[in-house]
């Protein structure tokens, strides 16, 4: 791995292909369910969107309407988002031209979280789950074969039993990805699927520490709709975009507390967990918080013999982009649990001015810590020396 530019961004969004599901799944088997575009009318208009088991998405919502998450991309537009595929440009869905944009913002390597069609447990149906999360993996994968700039995270199928959630795990470990992705709560958003501190989710725990593969979760971890507030009906698109965003910095206080004191990060202790897009702010609060908690009730009579704030330094990571009180924190909260994202190419990213704001975070910061949290910390963590 050559570094370059000293910046590794732990948060960027891919985007597909728009045949990279119908090139990778069974025509015969699936037919129309296939995640593919279509062209339908909406509002007036003929527009490009997405088709899940024949459902469209984005038709409506809190960005509009859309068919690809990169207003980074579309400054001569006004940060638009694309209505038709051809209005896409080329750095958001072809690997190639995605390098271009790197250099350009002077960004040595990307972790890569998903864009729309980002989940399918929603289905229903743990086969078509399974065809589509594969697909979707070999997709990212080619990836990674243009470039090692490029680290993919894996889909897992949250509908499937055990072993093969696992197998697909190891599958994709295998072909270089370096972590997985997680919803913050599995049993609050998908029906019939057991509580992330249940023991059914020890072997892939026990799986993931022994690849060497962090979890991670992004934003609200899917929970975005059930621990916000009722939307009001008054904001424009943009404004509840804001507004719905902002509170994700609200989410490590629940997942790390529970991660906590039901035991999973102490019966795992090589098992690390990565907090995108949800800031690094709360993190001193919480590792406080736990502490007073465990010393309160006496919890290591219970079992959790490490101090809290112990187990969160070992095993918890963080990313920032714009904070600086935050980093102004950050040997309370660890310098070796931070990273940066940039969010490229959604709507909060700088892009192509990155540095900038770096620079603007980082004032005055010694050379150590910002090597560490800039680029040092994501080789560690993602194994991407090897």
């Amino acid at each position: 791995m050559n570094i370059k530019y000293g910046l590794v961004s732990c948060d960027s969004h891919v985007a597909l292909s728009k045949d990279a599901f119908t090139s990778r799944m069974s025509k015969a088997k699936w037919g129309d369910r296939i995640p593919h575009v279509v062209e339908i009318e909406d509002e007036a208009r003929s527009v490009h969107r997405w088709s899940v088991n024949g459902q469209i998405m984005g038709r409506t919502g809190a960005r509009g309407g859309s068919i690809c998450n990169c207003p980074a991309l579309m400054k001569d537009a006004g940060l638009k988002y694309p209505q038709r595929w051809e209005e896409i440009p080329p750095q958001a869905y072809v690997p190639s031209e995605r390098l271009k944009a790197l250099d350009l913002d002077r960004i040595d390597v990307e972790v890569l979280f998903p864009n729309d069609p980002g989940s399918f447990y929603q289905y229903g149906d743990a086969d078509f789950e399974l065809a589509c999360v594969r697909a979707y993996n070999d997709a990212l994968t080619e990836w990674r074969k243009v470039s090692d700039r490029y680290v993919p995270l894996a889909m897992i199928p949250f509908l499937s039993d055990m072993s093969t959630i696992v197998a697909e795990v190891e599958r994709a470990s295998r072909q270089g990805h370096r972590g997985i992705l997680m919803v913050a709560e599995p049993s609050a958003v998908i029906p019939g699927v057991q509580h992330i501190s249940e023991d059914f989710w020890s072997t892939l725990w026990a799986a993931c520490e022994d690849l060497e593969l962090p979890i991670n979760i992004h934003a609200s971890g899917g929970l975005g709709s059930k621990l916000g507030l009722p939307r009001w009906q008054g904001y424009a698109s943009n404004e509840y975009h804001a507004a719905f965003t902002i509170p994700c910095g609200a989410l490590p206080a629940q997942q790390i507390a529970n991660l906590v004191f039901s035991g999973v990060l102490y019966r795992h202790p090589r098992l690390k967990w990565v907090f995108a897009e949800s800031g690094i702010g709360s993190i001193n609060y919480i590792r406080q918080a736990c502490d007073h908690e465990w010393e309160r009730r006496r919890l290591r009579a219970e079992g959790l013999l490490l101090r809290p704030s112990e187990v969160i330094r070992r095993q918890i990571y963080v990313d920032f982009w714009f904070e600086k009180a935050g980093v102004d924190m950050r040997h309370e909260i660890g310098v070796e649990n931070i990273m940066w994202e940039s969010d490229f190419p959604h709507i909060s990213s700088v892009y192509p001015d990155s540095w900038r704001l770096v620079e603007e975070t980082l004032q005055g910061v010694p050379d150590e810590d910002r090597r560490k949290m800039l680029w040092e910390n994501a080789v560690k963590l993602y194994s991407l020396s090897q």
